[in-house]
């Protein structure tokens, strides 16, 4: 058996010896991707190829910690039922022997093309990244076809994450960046072949002329074209807080501009962060064959509290977030939950005109284990308020214009508090899995994800509010 046989063979052994365990923690999720077993990170490779939607993963199936990555691999038909595939990518040659790191696929000549970053450490411990490329006919067995991108001068080895495109018969790559002044950037390249990349410079990043300090690394880029503009989501490492804004140890957000092919510089405007919850990171974006600009997301950040998940004792961790479509009004990225979430929903409940006036309401109907609720219609006079399995908080104060996200930590369980400014609030559309809740605010205006670990038997849910508050509601079971 080769090393690649071995390494895989290995981890399909260690999610069998650890099913029941993993399976018997009443924190996995209904309808989210998870690791079979270990570490689940960043989504890789996420694309729609002759029909079936594909969605990799980091996977690290041997402990809850990071390490020598694998891609994990699902399928799905519909964005909502998933099948686990076998592996895609394991750590086994000598320039990924410490990680199959993130990256993206793309169809060409019609055939998958998934390019990953080859992680290594050397005997003393130093880094060394490689831009790699595999290709597959099946879109399940991949044939890796080595090193296509060396490190280019005037970066440090913390280099990693190639997002590939087409425009106009050429192929683009952006790679997250670090410069020798240590500096975050996104970093250009082009190629006719897929095989033979030219490096363009930096198309943008921390000190370049549009930006000031802006973060020390910057990970899992993606540029593309929404509505007649160029959108980069990237994800800095090193931006401090600022007010309510960058409350996390790392951000995810974007910049709405113009790509210009010619000198690979992306003119744009500011940052904005694209999700304003607890744990958020590493978007990676495609096109569907219905030309839906999609995107999914891992529903933590790195080096936050990793290590107290409670779903650690069940040898698991992580999971992704629900796909979203995206869509773009003036400068702002709007994120909508996929139309095909709707299949999930059953035994609907519908209340209109609901009226809570200084005074906490429990509304039964509303009560629910895995749900989706939806608040239209919302009139506040003053302030409101929902509890969610007593373990989640949503307030929205009309007079300071802010709406919070309080959950109780699972790494102190102490309440901690996201926040974002908000005009009115007129639509809530919430989804609450075992252990996530994600937040879609005036039709996905503003979104907050968070991991909750409530009680497993609480399916509580109670409204209460300061002056009168109005609203129509609508409640299915998932």
């Amino acid at each position: 058996m080769n090393r690649d046989s071995e390494l895989k063979e290995a981890a399909y052994q260690e999610a069998e010896a650890s099913r029941e365990t993993v399976e018997s923690d009443p924190y996995r999720l209904k309808h989210h991707i998870m690791p079979p077993v270990g570490l689940l990170n960043d989504p890789n490779g996420f694309i729609q190829w002759k029909g079936i939607y594909h969605l990799f993963y980091q996977w690290m199936p041997f402990k809850t910690g990071h390490g020598a990555k694998f891609w994990g691999h699902y399928s799905s038909r519909d964005l909502v039922n998933w099948k686990h595939e076998p592996i895609a990518l394991a750590p086994s040659e000598w320039y990924e022997k410490d990680g199959c790191y993130s990256g993206s696929a793309i169809e060409a000549f019609d055939k998958l093309h998934l390019f990953y970053t080859g992680n290594v450490k050397d005997e003393n411990g130093e880094r060394e990244t490689y831009q790699c490329l595999a290709v597959s006919e099946d879109g399940i067995h991949f044939d890796k076809k080595g090193v296509v991108v060396e490190l280019p001068d005037g970066y440090t080895a913390h280099f990693r994450d190639p997002k590939v495109w087409e425009h106009e018969g050429k192929w683009y790559m952006v790679v997250g960046a670090q410069t020798k002044e240590l500096v975050g950037r996104a970093a250009l390249f082009s190629s006719v072949d897929l095989y033979n990349w030219e490096y363009l410079g930096d198309a943008a990043g921390s000190k370049t002329g549009m930006l000031d300090e802006f973060g020390y690394m910057w990970e899992c880029p993606d540029l593309f074209h929404l509505n007649g503009k160029d959108v980069l989501i990237v994800s800095p490492q090193g931006l401090e807080p600022k007010g309510i804004l960058y409350q996390n140890v790392y951000q995810s957000g974007y910049f709405v501009g113009e790509l210009d092919y010619k000198t690979a510089k992306l003119n744009h405007g500011e940052f904005t962060e694209l999700d304003r919850g607890f744990d958020f990171y590493a978007p990676q974006t495609t096109v569907d064959e219905k030309g839906r600009r999609l995107l999914i997301a891992w529903m933590s950040v790195p080096d936050q509290d990793e290590d107290k998940h409670p779903t650690i004792a069940n040898k698991w961790i992580h999971t992704m977030t629900f796909p979203r479509e995206l869509s773009i009004k003036g400068e702002k990225l709007v994120q909508e939950p996929v139309e095909e979430l709707k299949a999930l929903r059953k035994n609907e409940q519908i209340l209109e005109n609901v009226k809570a006036v200084n005074e906490e309401v429990h509304i039964h109907e509303a009560e629910g284990a895995v749900y989706e609720l939806i608040m239209d219609r919302i009139k506040v006079e003053d302030s409101f308020k929902i509890s969610i399995k007593k373990n989640a908080e949503l307030h929205y104060s009309r007079r300071d214009r802010l709406f919070t996200l309080t959950r109780i930590s699972y790494a102190d369980g102490m309440p901690e508090s996201r926040k974002c400014r908000l005009a009115e609030l007129t639509k809530l559309q919430v989804f609450v899995d075992a252990s996530s809740i994600e937040i879609f605010i005036n039709n996905g205006e503003e979104v907050f994800t968070a991991r909750v670990f409530p009680d497993a038997e609480d399916r509580s849910i109670v409204f209460s509010s300061k002056g009168e508050t109005v609203f129509d509601l609508k409640k299915w079971d998932m």
